[in-house]
């Protein structure tokens, strides 16, 4: 993708390449809540012979989340994602034992959900087979491109899915490695969400859906394990929880930033849910649609700031 700065005639940026994969992981992980909203609990993590570059945990799954850095592009994504992950599971406490070491707070086992675990692979670019590669509706692996500009800028995109129909679970009956962690690690989809509720609800959320991803090109959808999550920009801008027959939604914003003149939000800030953000809005019709759309637009403003 060419960049251009506006000037009486067009200038191109230039793509100013990274040295080395240590000065990826270190601008990575200087910005890593910033960038994939995780905590670093350590750089250059080593375990049984194997190198971890960079060990997260993200807060809101309760998972820990395990970073590679790549330059080159001959490595396979499934093979040495499973051995993470293989590696992970097997070790869980060396994991927590890790945390506890670097962090404030203490973590026991029990705090942990080990069936969120995921791996992220980043590089300035990947192969089309390492892209395809990853079209499962079940894999946790994750690929993120990032690149370094002449104006002093950076892209950081997610690679997408394309049509992640097929499980990954298929081609795990010859891979031990892989049909081991998958009994542990768990991929949610929306059908994992829709299958659970009555039909009065699905179409509630189809409807909201459909607004949500009318609002701006790079809306992107997150399932997990409680909610279904809305990304602009790599940042959640709300979070929604399918009930039986109705619709539990949280706007990412903090208590006192949203405008609601018509009281529908509840503020949940020193409630516990599931979600993110301070605002709560039960949604069982679509007859205030319009005004409950405005303010999906104030989270998504504040979370492209």
């Amino acid at each position: 993708m060419a960049l251009y700065k506006i000037e009486k005639q067009l200038e191109l940026i230039k793509e100013t390449p990274f040295k080395f994969e240590k000065d990826i992981q270190t601008l990575v992980e200087n910005n890593i809540n910033n960038l994939l909203n995780l905590n670093l609990i350590k750089s250059e993590f080593a375990l049984n012979n194997f190198r971890i570059d960079t060990l997260a945990f993200d807060m809101e799954a309760k998972s820990f989340v395990i970073i590679e850095f790549k330059r080159d592009k001959n490595f396979s994504v499934i093979d040495q994602g499973y051995a993470y992950l293989s590696l992970m599971l097997n070790n869980k406490a060396d994991f927590i034992l890790e945390y506890n070491e670097s962090q404030k707070s203490t973590l026991r086992r029990s705090d942990v959900d080990w069936s969120q675990s995921r791996v992220i692979f980043i590089s300035p670019s990947f192969t089309n087979y390492q892209k395809e590669a990853i079209n499962f509706k079940d894999l946790p692996i994750e690929l993120w491109e990032i690149k370094r500009f002449s104006n002093n800028t950076l892209s950081f995109e997610q690679i997408q899915k394309t049509s992640a129909k097929e499980s990954i679970k298929t081609i795990s009956k010859n891979n031990v490695t892989v049909a081991n962690v998958n009994k542990e690690v768990i991929v949610f989809t929306e059908q994992d969400h829709i299958q659970k509720v009555d039909p009065e609800s699905v179409e509630l959320y189809e409807r909201i859906k459909e607004r949500l991803l009318m609002l701006d090109d790079n809306v992107t959808i997150e399932p997990k394990k409680q909610t279904i999550g809305f990304k602009i920009e790599n940042k959640i801008f709300c979070d929604v929880v399918l009930l039986k027959t109705k619709l539990k939604v949280y706007l990412n914003l903090k208590s006192g930033e949203l405008q609601d003149n018509k009281n529908i939000a509840r503020d949940v800030s020193n409630v516990g849910h599931w979600g993110n953000g301070a605002y709560e809005i039960q949604i069982s019709d679509l007859d205030d649609i319009d005004y409950i759309m405005s303010l999906f637009k104030q989270s998504i403003r504040k979370n492209k700031e």
